[in-house]
């Protein structure tokens, strides 16, 4: 850390010379400005500046090298880890750099660094395009991109990183960096699965779809149903398009108007069916997945972003999730399944949820850090919940799921989906092979891993 008074002066240059605005602990908006999504998180940053352009990136950037402090990057926030915040360092935010430009024509969209998916589904749905996007409207494109991109879509279109076009990148050393498949291939390839560790990602370009109709069946039942449920499901998508998608899951019975007085607040069975296309073709679909006795059905079109925005969390609840990417759900897995849904944390915002990949993510580059993309199918532990109390018991549970499945886990994971969970991880989340590549990438780029708030990759 620099001599007081040299950070002193630093710190008025910055208020002068960013666009945006900079807060410290002192001024009124600060805890505003560093409250995240995972309300388990509590970090009080140094300084916040909350970036307008690409220009108040660089600004930040060479502000928090000349004074030797840690750096934390800011898109949404949605990072169950709390990756986006940091003790006593900088946060670069760029919430408000979210603007969303799509190209009809070209079917494409260039987004900006601080957008979420929100941002780019409204923008997106009067042209009938989309891309994949994360499974609910508040998470950050830029995180949720360079990490993979697993969502509702990915079936029929491919992970979100498969569509990826351009990255627009400020380095460590507050230089900027264009990458494409073109233009600094390399780059590009590690910026498949490896995140933020090469730069702040200020813009994406992303390939566009059309996708004139969307639709949904979302039905509810007692838990007593629950291995018909799953089983149903897997056996549904086994012969359906890939535009179908969704989850098995079993979850507390939401305060919804769709939700019988007397379901809410306990434990109920789901399935949600999605569908890239019209109401009438995901009816047939169903159609099994309604033969089960069942207490809430939802059957509907609905508009991309409607589906996006409707499964949306509050934010400042406690958070722990994790994943496991799976060889298949035989009915053994099932039972194993279905019987951890009893010790579930009820009632919670916690999910217990398992989902079909194969389709368009099977079929994407092999070459990419995306080790994930064979698995057919994945479980992810979602645990969210309000009261501090049931911390340890919330995080258990997630940590039990995980060693329920292990019979029939890949070993690879989507890191998107995890906290610090260790090296080892990071490494199942880019695959072994791939880990030299990167770290020659990351001693090119970021030979001082100033970008270490992340899932880290070391300089090779």
């Amino acid at each position: 850390m620099a001599p007081l008074s040299k950070a002193g002066a630093a710190l008025t240059a910055l208020r002068e010379d960013l666009a945006g605005g900079v807060l410290t602990p002192e001024d009124p908006g600060y805890d505003e400005a560093r409250a995240l999504y995972n309300g388990m998180i509590d970090r009080r940053p140094a300084v916040i500046a909350q970036c307008e352009s690409v220009a108040d990136v660089v600004t930040a950037v060479r502000f928090a090298r000349d004074l030797d402090l840690k750096i934390a990057v800011r898109g949404g926030g949605h990072s169950v880890a709390g990756m986006s915040l940091n003790d006593g360092g900088l946060v670069v935010d760029m919430r408000r750099m979210n603007e969303v430009t799509v190209h009809p024509a070209a079917k494409a969209a260039y987004v900006g660094g601080g957008a979420t998916m929100g941002h780019l589904d409204r923008a997106c749905e009067p042209y009938a395009l989309a891309t994949t996007g994360g499974r609910v409207s508040t998470t950050g494109v830029g995180g949720f991109v360079l990490g993979g991109g697993s969502g509702w879509l990915d079936r029929k279109f491919g992970l979100a990183v498969d569509n990826l076009l351009g990255v627009d990148l400020v380095t460590a050393d507050g230089d900027q960096v264009h990458a494409t498949a073109e233009d600094n291939p390399e780059l590009f390839w590690g910026l498949h699965g490896g995140g933020g560790n090469f730069g702040i990602a200020t813009s994406l370009t992303l390939r566009l779809h059309d996708l004139p109709a969307m639709s949904i069946a979302f039905v509810m039942y007692l838990p007593e149903h629950g291995h018909e449920v799953v089983r149903t499901y897997r056996d549904v998508i086994a012969v359906a398009p890939r535009e179908a998608s969704g989850a098995a899951m079993y979850l507390t019975g939401p305060p919804e108007e769709f939700v019988p007085p007397q379901l809410v607040g306990r434990l109920l069975a789901g399935a949600l069916l999605t569908y890239a296309g019209p109401e009438e073709e995901m009816r047939r679909l169903v159609e099994p997945l309604l033969a089960i006795p069942h207490e809430v059905e939802m059957v509907t079109a609905i508009p991309y972003a409607g589906l996006q925005s409707m499964l949306d969390d509050p934010p400042g609840m406690r958070n722990y999730w994790s994943a496991e990417y799976l060889t298949g759900v035989p009915d053994e897995f099932v039972d194993v399944f279905c019987a951890r849904a009893d010790s579930m944390p009820v009632p919670s915002g916690t999910q217990h949820v398992v989902w079909p990949q194969g389709g368009a993510i099977a079929d994407g580059p092999k070459d990419y850090p995306v080790p994930f993309r064979d698995a057919p199918w994945a479980v992810h532990p979602f645990g969210a919940w309000e009261n501090p109390a049931d911390d340890d018991r919330c995080r258990q549970w997630v940590k039990d799921v995980r060693a329920d499945v292990q019979p029939w886990s890949t070993g690879a994971v989507y890191l998107n989906f995890t906290g610090d969970e260790g090296k080892d991880r990071v490494v199942a989340g880019l695959g072994a092979e791939n880990i030299q590549r990167l770290g020659g990438l990351k001693r090119r780029y970021d030979p001082d891993n100033v970008f270490r708030f992340n899932h880290n990759i070391e300089p090779a």
